[in-house]
């Protein structure tokens, strides 16, 4: 068994496979015998999507993670994710299938850098992104999620002042929403960051009749050209409930794979990233693959560990936020 400094510093479990081995055969016996239940998210690659007991965004995993049963959560996302499931199953085994699995938006957060911005506005109520560490998430009032945070803004009263961290993008777009002057927090996803409002222009005149739909981590100039913005889960509601038979994907494309599923006569294109980005994957999500999960429930590790005292402390907003939600039916 590996050491828990061998595992962070390559950040998975290392070990030769069998490549006659089924490992989704495999996956679901270990399950079985270690009551354990997969959680991942939309931008997993299709094979981890299509092993999951569970596939959602955010709020969803969120949600799941609260509620399960098992024994062992196995997230298949990033890092913030897994500390999110601890958090709320402190008791429960959370597993990572790579710990180096992070993310370029709560990187662009230093909690020690945020906390002296938060003394800056003593008055204000902190509303915090779920794309954050715990560390950030204990000190703030209320986390949310890109499927509630118009809501839960709008769920509070109009003189209360806030801050919303980390990103600067959906906090953009949640003040344009509901009206109110957020204090923003200067961070951003690299993914989101990276479309072309240039070569969207193009795509669109090469593709009339097809819708384009955004994820509001987006920046403005991108938004502003969307036929629907909204969170993961909502692109891929959309994208079902539209008439439409193309549409443009302005997200991470690992939500392309449910898309097909759930449209198999419809046609999805992904948004084109940048001249100096060679698509738009996300390079943390896609360290997770089926080999890595496979070992990771296998050998018990590398297992997500958060301090307890950050988890009765970032609890309290994230048990707020599910409270809202499920106030507002969300």
């Amino acid at each position: 068994m590996d050491t828990l400094e061998e595992l962070n510093r390559r950040g998975f479990v290392e070990e030769s496979i069998d490549p006659t081995l089924d490992l989704f055969a495999e996956i679901e016996k270990l399950k079985k015998e270690k009551n354990a239940i997969i959680l991942a998210h939309y931008y997993q690659e299709p094979d981890i999507q299509d092993v999951a007991d569970y596939i959602g965004d955010s709020l969803g995993l969120s949600q799941e993670a609260a509620r399960t049963e098992a024994d062992v959560i196995v997230f298949a996302g990033v890092h913030f994710m897994a500390e999110t499931a601890k958090i709320l199953s402190p008791e429960k085994k959370v597993l990572l299938p790579d710990l180096k699995a992070g993310c370029s938006l709560a990187d662009s957060c230093p909690p020690h850098l945020f906390k002296k911005f938060k003394e800056k506005y003593p008055d204000h109520l902190v509303i915090t992104y779920v794309n954050c560490t715990a560390e950030l998430k204990a000190m703030s009032d209320i986390v949310c999620t890109s499927t509630n945070a118009v809501q839960i803004v709008e769920s509070l009263p109009k003189e209360q002042k806030i801050i919303f961290g980390p990103d600067k993008n959906l906090g953009a777009w949640v003040a344009k929403k509901t009206g109110r002057d957020l204090v923003l927090w200067n961070g951003a996803c690299m993914v989101h960051e990276i479309f072309s409002r240039e070569k969207i222009t193009k795509l669109k005149e090469r593709h009339p009749h097809a819708k384009f739909i955004a994820h509001p981590e987006c920046e403005e100039a991108v938004l502003q050209m969307a036929d629907y913005i909204g969170s993961t889960t909502g692109l891929l509601n959309y994208s079902i409930k539209s008439e439409a038979k193309e549409f443009i994907i302005a997200t991470e494309s690992g939500i392309i794979h449910q898309m097909e599923k759930a449209n198999p006569t419809k046609t999805f294109i992904p948004a084109p990233p940048n001249n100096n980005c060679a698509c738009n994957d996300c390079p943390y999500m896609k360290r997770n693959t089926l080999e890595k999960l496979y070992l990771c429930l296998k050998n018990g590790s590398p297992e997500v560990t958060v301090p307890e005292h950050i988890i009765r402390e970032a609890r309290k907003p994230i048990e707020r936020m599910l409270e809202i939600s499920a106030s507002l039916g969300l």
